[in-house]
């Protein structure tokens, strides 16, 4: 981890960590409240129980980060993995980043970001791809500020059963 996010962190009595099974309960509340806010989903807390479980147990597809002080989670961040043809090598598609309310505009969103990315440098990922809301304007500048820019390529998607 880049020393600059370890000093935040520090600084902050803070740690990111991988989530594990037993914050399974507050990840899907952060979810459900997520979805509440997003026009092309509907909240389903059994649904998003269950991905977050599939994440937690395959650790070959993705990670959860989480955000935590001595007491609580403050945020999280998911990361699955893929392959880009294009580039030849592993990417990510990063979804969920996510701080409690009582804790934006701190800082922390950055900080989730950064660690997300130093992680898949590690990692020697080549592309970092999220889809931010269309409608939000807010976040899509926060996700420029970090170094997100717009695809020329427009997200579909194809709701199976």
């Amino acid at each position: 981890m880049p020393t600059h996010i370890e000093n935040e962190l520090t600084e902050r009595n803070l740690r990111i960590e991988p989530a594990t099974v037993e914050d399974l309960s507050i990840l899907t509340t952060f979810i459900s409240d997520l979805m509440e806010e997003q026009p092309d989903f509907v909240s389903d807390e059994a649904a998003h129980a269950k991905g977050i479980q599939l994440i937690l147990e395959s650790p070959s597809k993705g990670r959860i980060f989480v955000l935590r002080d001595d007491e609580d989670i403050l945020g999280m961040v998911n990361i699955l993995f893929t392959i880009t043809t294009a580039l030849g090598g592993c990417a990510a598609l990063m979804e969920d980043v996510i701080i409690h309310p009582q804790y934006r505009r701190q800082g922390l969103g950055s900080l989730m970001l950064d660690y997300a990315v130093a992680f898949a440098e590690e990692k020697d990922f080549k592309r970092i791809t999220l889809l931010a809301d269309a409608q939000d304007e807010k976040s899509q500048s926060f996700f420029q500020n970090k170094g997100f820019d717009f695809s020329g390529l427009i997200p579909m998607k194809r709701i199976l059963n």
